[in-house]
């Protein structure tokens, strides 16, 4: 039995502590990434908020989103080699749209943003170069979004394919 500062847990193991923190970041990182859309469409209303929600954006990226990401690698291996095996096929599937995810995260959609920030600052928000970015954004976005959902999926019910 766990004790934790004077409670008590009882079946409480190290695994499951690895789990509740690979949860936890999950919770964390798909969900700061749920937000952005939220944040884009409400500065689309006013574009004067338009800079403070892209940086807004940008920095629940680098500081909460990403971070997560890396903690959720983390802990997923760690239970994979420990506790699973890394060969199961809803690993193996987890962790190919998890390289795809950061491929397309830091490759494109992180330089896009960083390119829309930029854009916006220089020329405004009515302009093409900035429109084609955001028109980008939202699409690699949904990609994103859509690809984290099936990690979700794929995670909680674990397919024998």
């Amino acid at each position: 039995m766990a004790v934790v500062h004077g409670l008590q847990f009882r079946g409480v193991t190290g695994f499951l502590l690895l789990k509740w923190l690979h949860v936890l970041s999950a919770i964390v990182a798909v969900g700061a990434n749920a937000t952005y859309g939220l944040w884009s469409g409400r500065a689309g209303s006013d574009p004067a908020q338009l800079g403070f929600a892209l940086r807004g954006i940008k920095f629940m990226d680098d500081r909460l989103a990403n971070p997560a990401y890396g903690v959720l690698l983390v802990t997923g291996l760690i239970m994979a080699f420990t506790t699973y095996s890394i060969t199961l096929t809803w690993i193996l599937i987890g962790l190919g749209l998890y390289a795809v995810m950061a491929v397309l995260g830091v490759g494109v959609y992180s330089r896009t943003l960083n390119r829309q920030i930029t854009t916006l600052d220089a020329e405004g928000p009515s302009s093409p170069a900035f429109r084609a970015l955001s028109a980008r954004a939202t699409a690699v976005g949904i990609f994103l979004g859509v690809i984290a959902v099936a990690v979700v999926f794929d995670m909680v019910f674990k397919p024998q394919v």
